[in-house]
């Protein structure tokens, strides 16, 4: 028993460094050498748990996204009207990235970036179906415009990321006010 729990502690520390060096110095300034290193690991352990960099940053990508989307809906319920059910989720998500900031900005990375291969992120998205399915019925009740589903998530979540990334760097204040025009902003962009 005590050996497995040391190869998850491993696993782990793999994954919070490529996490922290990812997010600092850029995937392509994080070498599988620095990551072994800020894990304290040897660089043939890494091996053992994934097979090259990109598996590492996938599976990373991919553990984050569903951490990510428990968040988004939890206590979300499909029996709620389109607009409360959103806002639900937006607000979720708004929590995600305000107290998950360092996987939220990784993720942010990733939705900008080709680093993720394409069978990781139609996997990720897999885990965005409820927001998928409230948008599509929200497309039926004629509440939300009918534009594809890319366009609905640019235009009233990844500004949500945007002001997060500027908050992280210290250019915006998000309190209670900002969050609600933000969000406000995120309905009127998608509704009909």
């Amino acid at each position: 028993m005590a050996i497995r729990e040391k190869s998850k502690e491993k696993r782990n520390a793999l994954l919070k460094a490529t996490l922290n060096l990812v997010n600092n110095n850029g995937f392509h300034d994080a070498p599988m050498s620095k990551i072994a290193k800020m894990a304290n690991v040897s660089p043939a352990t890494i091996y053992i748990y994934f097979e090259n960099k990109q598996d590492l940053i996938n599976q990373l990508y991919l553990e984050l996204k569903i951490s990510y989307t428990k968040q988004a809906f939890k206590d979300y319920s499909e029996n709620m009207p389109v607009k409360k059910a959103f806002e639900f989720i937006w607000y979720n998500i708004a929590d995600y990235k305000l107290k998950q900031v360092e996987e939220a900005w990784f993720l942010s990375q990733c939705d900008n970036t080709t680093m993720i291969d394409e069978v990781s992120v139609q996997e990720g998205l897999k885990h965005l179906q409820p927001l998928l399915d409230l948008w599509e019925r929200g497309q039926k009740e004629g509440i939300i415009k009918d534009v594809s589903p890319y366009i609905l998530y640019a235009y009233a979540i990844n500004p949500l990321a945007f002001l997060m990334n500027m908050q992280k760097r210290g250019l915006y204040q998000i309190n209670q006010e900002s969050l609600e025009q933000a969000f406000q902003s995120a309905w009127d962009s998608i509704r009909i």
